[in-house]
């Protein structure tokens, strides 16, 4: 009884998938660049008793194999060529070992074949180079996607990789970079974490060829799936002046301590679902949050979310629902909408010496959808039409241990005439 409580606990509380926001645009081919360290330190061998350089040379080898066809993809290594000393030369050792573009499985194959762990880590001149290699200055909507494989740490500071990551997220051009450690540091696991925050991506740690080999290969085929892009748009500073938005995905900036205000329409028998993403993309002072609230055009506050950090991480999110209920007494073919205000509000304070223009990245998710039958369901502590099941539920398990303790009385008072 127990578990199935908890079954319709954890049911009853999941919100219900909404509607895609933003269109898929699906025009331009997906990219990806696999940015491989063939540093001297991958001749290491303890991955499944082999090198680390064998260990990427066979995962690269398959994943090559199961590329969709509709992926372009390229190869880029950093490391692989300068054995020497001199820092100036060794952090510019970073090179296009095969052009992103339609893949040819065989030539790919060869170039992967030739490499040889040799050099330093430049980290953060790799990136910036790989982000080039995905641009390449034509502009497109397809997805881009770096992936970054290495067992150690930058060795090119001060150019810091994650301060690089930032700046190719604030191109706004769409990159996404992940990154792979190879039997990983704390030291390496921080830097590569924080390099894949910067641009919404994912870091992974790898001990084993296997988790090597499919981790990658998610990742490349994650790249073909539609491409969602974002809509600019400018929030106003009071909610007459907000600027009307549809179900879909928008951009914005906030400045530190501001509020941004946006309205929706919503017709009755309708529910609106939003959430709001603010990123600290420089260093910020610990303790903040951000607050969303619907509110209507007279300042009477709807609903609300709200979420706190402490400096762990460099993003923070939360969400709102608002279903609107069906108007019986309407003799109106077409009921009018009602104009609900979305206030976006963060308490993030600028770390000292830091610029705090411009504002601060903020990402809006805005999706109206058809509401619950009844606008009451969604009012049942977060249980929705699964309330009723958890009432059945409760008196069974009631019921069940009247029975249960009768039996019980019944056997002991049997026992004891016995």
């Amino acid at each position: 009884m127990v578990c199935a409580l908890l079954a319709v606990l954890t049911a009853g509380l999941a919100f219900p998938a909404g509607a895609a926001a933003g269109e898929p645009t699906g025009q331009d081919a997906p990219k990806v660049d696999l940015v491989l360290d063939v540093s001297g330190s991958m001749r290491a061998r303890d991955i499944d008793g082999q090198s680390r350089m064998a260990a990427a040379k066979k995962a690269f080898n398959e994943v090559l194999d199961a590329t969709p066809e509709e992926v372009e993809l390229g190869i880029r290594t950093l490391g692989a060529d300068y054995p020497g000393d001199d820092r100036k030369t060794g952090c510019k050792d970073t090179a296009q070992l095969y052009p992103v573009g339609p893949l040819d499985r065989t030539e790919a194959k060869t170039a992967v074949a030739t490499l040889t762990p040799t050099g330093w880590t430049p980290i953060g001149p790799a990136l910036l180079k790989a982000a080039g290699d995905l641009d390449g200055g034509d502009g497109g909507d397809g997805s881009k996607r770096i992936v970054l494989i290495s067992d150690g740490e930058d060795t090119c500071a001060p150019l810091d990789p994650c301060e690089v990551a930032r700046e190719i997220a604030a191109k706004g051009i769409g990159l996404t970079i992940d990154t792979l450690g190879l039997v990983p540091t704390a030291k390496l696991s921080r830097q590569l974490s924080c390099i894949a925050e910067a641009t919404g991506g994912t870091y992974t740690s790898v001990e084993h060829q296997d988790e090597l080999t499919d981790r990658v290969n998610q990742l490349v085929d994650r790249a073909a799936d539609p491409v969602v892009t974002p809509v600019a748009t400018e929030g106003a500073t009071e909610c007459a002046k907000a600027p009307t938005l549809k179900s879909g995905l928008y951009t914005d900036r906030e400045e530190f301590g501001q509020q941004r205000w946006y309205r929706v329409d919503v017709l009755p028998g309708q529910e609106l679902r939003a959430s709001v993403s603010v990123a600290a993309d420089r260093a910020v002072n610990p303790d903040y949050g951000v607050l969303l609230r619907a509110v209507t055009v007279h300042g009477r506050e709807i609903v609300r979310g709200e979420a706190a950090g402490g400096g762990r991480t460099d993003v923070i999110s939360t969400g709102l629902r608002y279903p609107k209920p069906e108007r019986e007494d309407s003799d109106s073919d077409k009921p009018a909408a009602e104009a609900v205000c979305l206030a976006v509000t963060n308490s993030y304070s600028a770390a000292s010496g830091v610029k705090t223009t411009p504002g601060l990245p903020l990402e809006l998710t805005v999706d109206v959808v058809d509401g619950p039958s009844h606008a009451s369901d969604v009012a049942s502590f977060g249980l929705g039409r699964g309330w009723w099941l958890l009432g059945v539920l409760i008196l069974t398990g009631f019921l069940a241990g009247l029975v249960w303790g009768w039996l019980s009385r019944w056997r002991v008072a049997v026992w004891r005439t016995n």
